[in-house]
């Protein structure tokens, strides 16, 4: 039995791909010296995969900043605003993925969504009519031939046809029937090449075929890779697919030309089924997708051999895998010196998820009967025995002890929103930011001095109300109506809490990218949630004596932090979210009481649990998930306003259900995607007051007021000006002063200027 993941963090152990893209963004260091770094970590991870003794190891998972744009790019799909800036081809790449505003001109980053279920982000390509389609790009083969010198004889990983097919934004008249030859000809033309490099295996990504396809779309990848397969030479081919199961297509899939089928059996659970109820061909390889590649918790043995066994009796050669890409957890648990060994025997990382395989191929070689005296396998079992964690019974009886009133604010919406109106008398458009500012250097270096005990707790808080009055005083002199404190005391909007939360761990250097340069470090939810005293109401009371103006608490919502955390697998995910939002609702009372009395509770990753096929709903998950939400806010006054904050995800089909969540406020990204969310919202008759954002803040790019001002007029038709407020599309925490001022300072001045034409 062989072993074989589909692609590997690329960030490296300690973010180095981040700050030697950060170096080169501030021209610290030349395009010649970023290669060569980027090299460095690229021949490193396959070192490291070899050590393990992987025999499927990929090459091109590495990306400077998203593989979807990586293989638009190569595939020539490049918007002319960007090649009419006449930059490299490096900068011509970083233009489509962060914006441009420079001497050769100035054009906005491409749009940014949530790659299916993660919180990871693509850009999403463009293809305008005058694209030509073609294999214009090198990439994939120089990281071939990269590893080749280094002696280690990769399989080359490309998104798939059908997926970049599904995933492209066509902007002019053609549509995907225009363009299937022409992709039929360009991933053709690679597959000639990998052969003549000598690839014995070629791995196509489609997990596009996990959502509900239509008869058309199973046609179309029939039709796609009926043609290119009967290019692929000596080079085997791997179609490989993750985040769920192939129900649609499993006939289909498994009748096409492959060599080998990737089957993801962490979230695809119809998978093994659908191998039990139809075979699997003989002379195919599959890549069983066994551990998982988005969790961190161990592997449990016992379990996979089951699975493997039930698959052995099925299939004749099956390759040990992970369920998708490990990009989606943190590096390794040897950068972890804090946590605890009792702590650290549970969690895999994506170093030790490769350590996992090699354990289980060692295993599942020796004889069957043999299997379960093995040592590697009895350590592992003892580790699944008895309870990990001691419950906590208060946070149970809680639990059990809601009713429905407890999800239900009232009075409802029209009668708060005239209460509101009176109690803040806010002008038309009103304007506010979404919470956090910049994270400047003194900052983290704050944050990090107090972790260490270099200072004193009175130390740390008085820097941090230093930088809260110097926000105040920015925010006034620029003329936003509600300010915010900018959450200097928070290193992320999920592990800040969870730091304060009883039930979670956290980590020193567990990071995950999250796009780009951006990464995070979700924390872990290791028992049940609770809070022991208040994580926000200091600071914003603080912040609150500074001004006259409205201020805003700032607190992440219960389904958010609990996405953005590595859960628990050992209780469902409603029975987490529920504790985590009792807990937070302890806080908005908590602010309520101190006259705090606008609370923003952001919901940004509201749909990443959401199933991805549409008929896997059945509103399970967001039966329970809009409740939880309302549990937060529910026993509120009618004058306190609640806003929460949405970005970078696919509201439109659930947008009913955001209307349910009853809040006053919600602000949305929308200036990447043209703003066409707001003709959902007034197609839906949305109530609820919306802020969709005016301006991208994850480009370096400073909009301008007539940009702003045509923005907000744009708006203004579709929505009363009544419901509108003006804000960024999200927080200002990656943006530095010099960006954040003058970009403020043109919106509210935008919107003072539409306000009076109004």
């Amino acid at each position: 039995m062989k072993t074989s993941i589909i692609g590997y963090p690329r960030i490296g152990a300690n973010r180095q791909l981040k700050f030697t893209l950060e170096k080169y963004f501030k021209d610290e260091i030349t395009a010649v010296e970023l290669q060569e770094q980027a090299k460095q970590l690229r021949q490193l991870h396959w070192i490291i995969q070899q050590e393990y003794r992987i025999d499927y190891i990929p090459s091109n998972d590495f990306s400077f900043y998203d593989t979807t744009l990586d293989t638009a790019v190569l595939f020539n799909i490049v918007p002319d605003r960007y090649r009419k800036l006449n930059l490299s081809a490096i900068d011509t790449y970083f233009a489509m993925a962060r914006g441009y505003q420079g001497p050769n001109g100035d054009v906005k980053a491409l749009a940014m969504k949530k790659w299916f279920n993660t919180n990871y982000h693509y850009i999403v390509p463009e293809l305008e009519d005058g694209t030509s389609i073609e294999l214009t790009g090198s990439k994939p083969f120089d990281d071939f031939k990269e590893a080749l010198a280094q002696g280690i004889r990769t399989k080359p990983v490309v998104l798939g046809a059908f997926t970049l097919l599904k995933l492209l934004r066509f902007t002019g008249k053609k549509n995907i029937a225009d363009v299937k030859a022409d992709f039929i000809t360009s991933y053709s033309s690679l597959l000639d090449t990998f052969n003549t490099l000598g690839a014995e295996w070629v791995q196509f990504d489609e997990p596009a075929l996990v959502k509900d396809l239509t008869l058309a779309d199973i046609q179309l990848f029939q039709e796609l890779y009926t043609a290119i397969l009967g290019r692929k030479g000596a080079s085997k081919v791997l179609v490989q697919t993750y985040f769920g199961d192939v129900r649609d297509c499993y006939s289909e899939l498994t009748k096409l030309d492959f060599d080998g089928i990737g089957l993801d059996f962490a979230e695809g659970l119809k998978n093994i089924d659908l191998i039990e109820q139809y075979g699997f061909p003989t002379g195919k390889q599959l890549f069983a997708g066994v551990i998982n590649g988005k969790n961190i918790w161990r592997n449990q043995f016992e379990k996979t051999i089951s699975i493997v066994g039930r698959l052995q009796k099925h299939c004749h050669q099956i390759i040990l895998n992970t369920s998708c890409s490990l990009l989606h957890v943190p590096y390794s648990l040897e950068q972890e010196s804090k946590l605890s060994s009792d702590h650290k025997k549970h969690f895999a990382f994506a170093q030790e998820k490769l350590s996992e395989l090699a354990e289980l191929k060692i295993i599942l070689a020796e004889q069957h009967e043999q299997v379960s005296n093995h040592p590697l396998f009895t350590t592992n079992k003892a580790l699944f025995n008895g309870s990990r964690v001691v419950p906590n019974q208060a946070v149970q009886q809680q639990i059990a002890a809601l009713e429905d009133k407890d999800f239900i604010r009232l009075p409802e919406f029209e009668a708060r929103e005239e209460l509101q109106k009176e109690a803040f008398q806010l002008p038309l458009l009103p304007t506010t930011t979404i919470g956090s500012f910049a994270q400047t250097q003194d900052v983290r270096a704050n944050r990090a001095s107090f972790k260490k005990g270099s200072i004193t707790e009175e130390q740390y808080v008085a820097f941090n109300k230093k930088k809260i009055a110097e926000c105040v005083q920015m925010q006034e002199r620029i003329g936003l109506d509600v300010l915010v404190h900018g959450e200097f005391e928070r290193n992320d909007m999920v592990e800040y809490f969870g730091e304060c939360l009883d039930g979670y761990l956290f980590t020193e250097k567990a990071w995950v990218q999250s796009y780009g340069t951006r990464c995070v470090k979700p924390p872990i939810v290791w028992g049940d949630i609770s809070r022991s005293k208040p994580m926000t109401v200091d600071y914003s009371v603080y912040a609150q004596s500074l001004t006259s103006k409205p201020m805003k608490g700032m607190l992440t919502g219960p389904i958010t932090i609990l996405n953005w955390s590595f859960p628990r697998e050992d209780i469902s995910l409603k029975e987490s979210a529920l504790q985590i939002a009792l807990a937070i609702r302890e806080e908005v009372l908590d602010l309520e009481q101190h006259h705090i009395r606008i609370i923003q509770i952001d919901e940004a990753a509201l749909r990443e649990k959401l199933p991805l096929r549409r008929s896997d709903w059945n509103k399970e998950y967001l039966d329970w998930a809009i409740p939880a939400f309302r549990l937060v806010h529910s026993g509120v006054q009618a004058e306190t306003q609640i806003h929460t904050h949405m970005c970078y995800s696919e509201f439109e089909d659930i947008i009913k259900e955001i209307d349910a969540m009853d809040t006053d406020v919600i602000t949305f990204e929308a200036s990447r995607s043209d703003l066409s969310l707001i003709d959902v919202l007034k197609r839906n008759e949305f109530k609820t007051e919306v802020g969709p954002g005016i301006y991208d803040i994850h480009s370096p790019r400073i909009p301008g007021v007539k940009e702003m001002k045509l923005t907000l007029t744009k708006m203004l038709e579709k929505l009363p000006a009544e419901k509108l407020w003006v804000n960024p599309d999200c927080g200002l925490k990656t943006r530095n002063t010099k960006e954040i001022e003058p970009s403020l300072t043109n919106m509210v001045q935008a919107a003072q200027e539409v306000r009076q034409s109004l």
